[in-house]
């Protein structure tokens, strides 16, 4: 495919397993440029970028954003579940781009918020309409953990990046508090993405049937699977997460504020969001004690879209 020169930006969406990459014009994603590329066959991004570039006629792009899954700061991220390094200098070279930005993955979904087609957002536990300049929060549940809170300033939209996943679990039942024990001892310490991530959910169901006399190992779809038929081991596993998602989705919701919605992204966020309503996650968010009522001004929303992470590293770059 042969691209008109500097008329192009590159976005990307790097996760544990696998890499999306996109060309856009201005803010406007293209569909049929968008490829997945599986992490473990290459030896970093620079060969990923390449690769594709090669395909689409290597377009002399005008601007790059990367979005991956990891802490960044000043330009330079590392994956927190590959063992990958990127830097802005990096994905110049591979792009030939002259503005470039690496974020985290939370951040690019927090850009993304406003430019979603409606019928990708899902309402999971409803609230008050809020003012355009409302702040939000968008939480990531899949292979890790993670949130970023999104502000609306004079200067334009802020998303701040954090690391929310290696915060403590928190306790509020002698369960929790044994499970805390039991990270503990395996990890070193009991970080809150040990449980709300994909190989967290499935720590948590093998736990509880050692707990129960019963040892299983379990993966995650073994959970989701076989709580849809009716399995009580995984079902209870299943309430059990939902409740410390419910938990946790409320302390963040305390710190930040976000007015204008809670946003859950990512896989496991997904494959879980039909058992909210039978498992509490709205009485768990909002068990408080006397702010019970204030979590209420905080509706949650599901992002079903798999390309939004593109979309906002795009606007990243239009700002």
């Amino acid at each position: 495919m042969t691209q008109s020169p500097d008329n192009l930006s590159l976005v990307a969406d790097i996760g544990g397993t696998n890499t999306r990459v996109a060309l856009v014009r201005g803010t406007a994603l293209l569909p049929d440029t968008i490829e997945r590329f599986k992490n473990a066959e290459f030896a970093g991004l620079e060969t990923v970028l390449r690769r594709y570039l090669d395909a689409q006629g290597n377009p002399d792009c005008a601007g790059a954003c990367v979005a991956l899954a990891g802490p960044v700061r000043d330009d330079v991220g590392t994956m927190t579940n590959l063992d990958w390094t990127i830097d802005a200098d990096t994905v110049a070279r591979a792009t030939r781009a002259e503005r470039v930005a690496v974020i985290n993955d939370l951040q690019a979904q927090g850009y993304a918020l406003d430019h979603i087609a409606p019928e990708y957002i899902k309402t999971l536990v409803p609230g008050p309409v809020a003012p355009d300049h409302a702040s939000k929060l968008v939480i990531g549940i899949g292979t890790g953990f993670n949130c970023a809170p999104v502000h609306e300033t004079a200067a334009g939209r802020i998303v701040t990046p954090a690391e929310a996943g290696h915060a403590n679990l928190p306790i509020r039942t002698e369960e929790e508090l044994a499970l805390c024990r039991h990270f503990e001892t395996a990890h070193g310490f009991p970080a809150v993405e040990d449980v709300l991530s994909g190989r967290g959910i499935a720590h948590v169901a093998s736990w509880l049937a050692t707990r129960q006399g019963e040892p299983r190992e379990f993966s995650s779809q073994d959970v989701i699977g076989g709580a849809e038929a009716g399995d009580a081991q995984a079902r209870e596993a299943l309430a059990f997460f939902v409740r410390i998602m419910g938990t946790v989705t409320g302390n963040l919701s305390l710190i930040h504020l976000p007015f204008g919605g809670v946003y859950l992204v990512g896989g496991i966020a997904r494959a879980v969001a039909p058992w909210l309503g039978e498992f509490g996650f709205a009485d768990a968010m909002r068990d408080k004690g006397r702010f019970a009522g204030f979590m209420k001004n905080f509706p949650v929303y599901l992002i079903e879209d798999d390309y939004a992470a593109l979309t906002g590293c795009a606007f990243r770059l239009a700002r």
